[in-house]
């Protein structure tokens, strides 16, 4: 059994939970989707030209801040991943995937993008999508995870019940859905509800987090956290740092340090921005 994940922080978590498996179920390795298919070019996302491209344009959202070298470190490497996956499956007609998805953008991105190149192995392919579903956190209250990374490692043990094949009709439909939306190339995907995804231009998150920018001085760190604590929709903190950095730019704000990390500058409106 492979278990797939989206995030680097479901890892542990999971890992926890299947040593926590008295029967042994879900015993498997750990397989990371690392890149976030959420943002980004997406283009002939299948391509060499299309790869090569969003490569180039994560060197340029990165180049300068926390990340800055990451896209050419060779450890986000998905379709190399992808390839090792199809080679262990054509390898053991007895091996089986299941993908674990959360319900946001970021997993389901990810989910749409792996699953649109599994087709062949209809059977053998489970998708645990955990949309709207009540879970205990550690303090024994209800709660509906939009992360996998916040589920105890004992409630866990409860999802992979909820584990299903993927459907013939699913491997028809979503990836012509994917296809769409590479079709469009827009700069952000939006999860609407259940596997729905509505495409946004790259500045799709600025007005929130120009609500985050106030009259004193905050480290673009300070921004960068009130904004994935309040904001209904959010993404991963380079994607943030790119667009604040953007923002910086602007007559509205002042700055004071060098726009690298996110640690390395402040920001704050100006005086006659209110």
């Amino acid at each position: 059994m492979i278990h797939i994940v989206f995030s680097e922080a479901d890892c542990p978590v999971l890992q926890k939970a299947i040593e926590l498996d008295q029967d042994k179920s879900i015993d498997g390795s750990i397989i990371l989707i690392r890149d976030d298919y959420a943002v980004g070019p997406l283009a002939d996302i299948y391509t060499e030209e299309g790869m090569a491209a969003r490569k180039q344009w994560w060197r340029e959202v990165l180049a300068g801040g926390d990340y800055d070298g990451l896209a050419d470190s060779g450890k986000v490497n998905d379709p190399q991943t992808v390839s090792e996956l199809i080679e262990k499956l054509q390898n053991d007609p007895e091996e089986t995937i299941w993908i674990w998805a959360a319900q946001n953008s970021h997993d389901v991105c990810g989910y749409y993008w792996l699953m649109s190149q599994l087709k062949d192995y209809q059977g053998r392919i489970f998708i645990l999508y955990l949309n709207n579903l009540p879970f205990f956190n550690e303090k024994g209250a209800i709660f509906y995870p939009e992360r996998l990374e916040t589920i105890p490692p004992k409630e866990f043990l409860k999802a992979k019940k909820l584990a299903r094949p993927v459907t013939p009709s699913e491997f028809e439909v979503d990836p012509d859905e994917w296809s769409k939306l590479c079709s469009l190339d827009k700069g952000v995907r939006i999860l609407e509800g259940g596997k729905k995804l509505a495409s946004f231009d790259e500045d799709f998150y600025d007005e929130d987090l120009k609500k985050m920018i106030g009259p004193d001085w905050q480290k673009g760190s300070r921004i960068i956290t009130q904004y994935l604590n309040k904001a209904k929709h959010t993404t991963g903190d380079a994607y943030l740092l790119w667009r604040l950095k953007r923002l910086a730019a602007e007559e509205a704000y002042e700055t004071q340090g060098e726009l690298k990390n996110m640690k390395d500058f402040e920001l704050k409106k100006t005086a006659s921005a209110g």
